[in-house]
């Protein structure tokens, strides 16, 4: 998640904007939503705000490092750690 972030930061802006941050921004949603469903079971989990191209990389750390810290199992960090891999191969970076 961390070299994914990193490369969406050294990405020029034309592939951010062909759907590199749409696909970070998808990612991050996803990570924040699985980590909602640990934090707060039963409740209708928060979609994370677009806070525009230039912050998706940011926004997958956060999502990504919440999540890291509620996963109980190998299983559920091989789960994301295929998410985050499929989204880099996506997003082309």
């Amino acid at each position: 998640m961390d070299h994914f972030a990193d490369r969406l930061r050294a990405a020029p802006q034309s592939r951010l904007q062909r759907g590199g941050a749409a696909e970070a921004l998808a990612l991050a949603r996803e990570l924040a939503r699985r980590t909602q469903r640990v934090e707060e079971p039963g409740t209708e989990p928060r979609e994370m705000p677009d806070a525009g191209m230039f912050a998706a990389a940011d926004q997958i750390t956060v999502a990504g490092h919440d999540l890291a810290l509620v996963l109980k199992s190998e299983d559920e960090v091989e789960e994301a750690v295929r998410l985050v891999e499929e989204a880099r191969e996506r997003a082309g970076v």
